[in-house]
């Protein structure tokens, strides 16, 4: 399928055509369920995440900003925004048990990732973990990010260099402790 036919989907979705949600859902699910899993440690959080992007797709469709016609890099975006908000929900979850007597007998969920990248994408502002999403690990130009955003190309040129600066010293840190 291509950009055209989820523009014509994507015209279908502004009418109120939940068929057509369903046919972009089918279309992106997959690939934002594995995006929403390189930010989540939970399978069922990243399935959470990826619905919710999906809802608030068909709730704010008259103000979703499309790129090339297509509504996948919102979708993201709001993918990302949705598993930050629950990791931190989470967080507070894992908070309130520890402070349970039973707690101490359970050992706190961890993340599966060795290296530690992940930690640091996580440990990144908001705003800088969006532009490396979008445009490190989805591969969208630039300029596409920026429309995505709402923000000016040299916004999403500083961030980038920014976050690239953080995590190169961050995985070197990190590097440094493994030898």
């Amino acid at each position: 399928m291509s950009d055209e036919q989820d523009a014509s989907l994507w015209g279908r979705v502004c009418e109120g055509d939940e068929a057509a949600l369903g046919s972009l859902f089918d279309r992106h699910e997959a690939r934002l369920f594995r995006h929403a899993r390189r930010l989540l440690t939970n399978r069922e959080d990243a399935k959470d995440a990826v619905t919710i992007a999906f809802f608030e797709l068909w709730r704010k469709r008259e103000s979703v900003r499309l790129v090339d016609g297509s509504p996948l890099p919102w979708l993201l975006n709001t993918v990302s925004n949705s598993a930050r908000n629950l990791e931190r929900s989470s967080r507070r979850y894992r908070t309130l048990l520890a402070r349970t007597p039973a707690a101490g007998d359970v050992p706190s969920p961890s993340a599966a990732d060795e290296t530690g990248v992940l930690a640091a994408l996580r440990r990144l502002p908001a705003r800088e973990q969006s532009v490396v999403v979008l445009t490190v690990l989805e591969g969208y130009p630039d300029r596409a990010a920026a429309e995505t955003l709402g923000i000016p190309v040299g916004t999403v040129k500083s961030r980038l260099a920014r976050a690239k600066a953080k995590l190169r010293d961050e995985l070197a840190a990190i590097e440094g402790a493994w030898t």
